[in-house]
C-alpha cells in the first residue's frame, strides 16, 4: 500500500511538473514573438505563409540563414552594407522566424523550392543568392535543382560534403521521435538565457559577438518548440541530403564566390570549401585567416567584397 501510495505521489508530481513546463513553454513562445516580431512582408508559396525583409534597391539579392538562425542575422547590421546598391531579400526559412513551417520532411531542397518561391513573388526572378552555413547547403540545392532562376551563387561558411559524422547528443535528444517530445519543451521552458548566449559565443569563435547582436538576433525565437523540432530534423537530414547532391557540382555552370574562415570550427574548411573548389570549377574560394563561423558579422567587407565579384561575373 504505501508502494502504491509513493508511486501515486511521484506520478502526481511528474503531471504537475510537466503541466508547468507546458505552460512555461507557451508563455516563453508568446514572450519571444511579442519581443521580435515581423520586420518584413509575406507571400505564401504553395500554401506555405513565407516571410522576407526586403530593402534597398538595384540588383536582387536573395539572403539564406542557417541552422537556428532567422532572417534577423541579416538584419544585424549586414544588410545595411548591401541596401546601396542591391535589392536585398532575406527569408525566414519554413518553420523559422516569420514563416510558417513546411509539411512533410523538409530539409535542403524543400527549403531551396519555398525560398526560391517567396524570392519569385517578391519580384525577383534571377537573383543572386547567398546562403550561409546550413542556408549555404540550402542555395546549393537551389543551384542544382533550378540553376536557370539564379545569376549568381555566394557560399559563405556552407557545408557542401557528405561525411560520416554522428549526430551531437543535443541533436540526438531533439530528433529523435519521443524523445523529442520530452527534450524540446523542456528546452523551450526551462533553458536559461547564460547557455543561449554561451551557445552564440561558440558559434563565432575564435571571434567575439559583436556588441548587440544577441538582443537584435532574438535567439529566444529559435527556442520556440516547432522551430526546434524542425531545426533538429533540418540537422538530422542534412548530410545524407548533401551526399545526394555532391555529384552534380561539376554541373553547376553560375559563378559561385565561396567565403570561409580557416578557424571555422562548425563547418570546416579544409572539409568543404576546399573540395568544392576542385569540384566545381566556376567557385573562386577566398580564404579569411583567424575568421570562425560568422564572416558576414566579424570580416563584412570580405563578404560584400564576394557579392560584389559574383555581380560583376553574372550578366545581368
Amino acid at each position: 500500500m504505501r508502494l502504491v501510495r509513493s508511486l501515486l505521489i511521484l506520478g502526481l508530481l511528474l503531471a504537475g511538473f510537466w503541466g508547468a513546463t507546458l505552460w512555461r513553454a507557451s508563455v516563453r513562445e508568446a514572450e519571444a514573438e511579442a519581443a521580435y516580431p515581423p520586420q518584413g512582408r509575406f507571400v505564401t508559396v504553395d500554401g506555405v505563409r513565407m516571410h522576407a525583409v526586403v530593402a534597398g534597391q538595384g540588383r536582387d539579392l536573395v539572403l539564406i540563414h542557417g541552422l537556428s538562425g532567422s532572417a534577423r542575422d541579416f538584419t544585424a547590421g549586414f544588410i545595411a552594407r548591401l541596401a546601396d546598391r542591391y535589392r536585398v531579400i532575406a527569408v525566414d526559412r519554413p518553420g523559422y522566424g516569420w514563416s510558417g513551417a513546411a509539411e512533410g520532411p523538409g530539409g535542403i531542397h524543400d527549403d531551396a523550392r519555398l525560398v526560391r518561391g517567396a524570392a519569385a513573388a517578391l519580384g525577383a526572378s534571377r537573383p543572386i543568392v547567398l546562403g550561409h552555413s546550413y542556408g549555404g547547403a540550402v542555395a546549393l540545392a537551389w543551384a542544382g535543382d533550378a540553376p536557370e532562376t539564379m545569376a549568381a551563387l555566394v557560399l559563405v561558411s556552407a557545408p557542401s560534403q557528405p561525411r560520416d559524422t554522428p549526430l551531437s547528443t543535443y541533436y540526438r535528444l531533439t530528433s529523435t521521435p519521443y524523445l523529442r517530445r520530452i527534450a524540446v519543451p523542456l528546452i523551450t521552458a526551462w533553458l536559461p538565457d547564460p547557455v543561449v548566449e554561451r551557445a552564440a559565443a561558440e558559434v563565432f569563435a575564435p571571434n567575439p559577438v559583436p556588441e548587440g547582436y544577441l538582443a537584435g538576433f532574438g535567439a529566444v525565437m529559435t527556442l520556440r518548440r516547432q522551430t526546434l523540432y524542425i531545426n533538429a530534423a533540418a540537422r538530422a537530414a542534412l548530410l545524407p541530403q548533401i551526399g545526394a547532391m555532391a555529384p552534380g557540382y561539376p554541373r553547376l555552370a553560375m559563378p559561385i564566390e565561396a567565403v570561409h574562415g580557416d578557424a571555422d570550427t562548425t563547418v570546416g574548411l579544409p572539409i568543404h570549401s576546399v573540395p568544392l573548389a576542385r569540384q566545381a570549377a566556376t567557385v573562386n574560394l577566398t580564404v579569411l585567416p583567424g575568421i570562425g563561423h560568422m564572416p558576414h558579422h566579424v570580416a563584412p567587407e570580405a563578404v560584400v567584397a564576394a557579392i560584389d565579384r559574383a555581380a560583376a561575373r553574372a550578366p545581368e
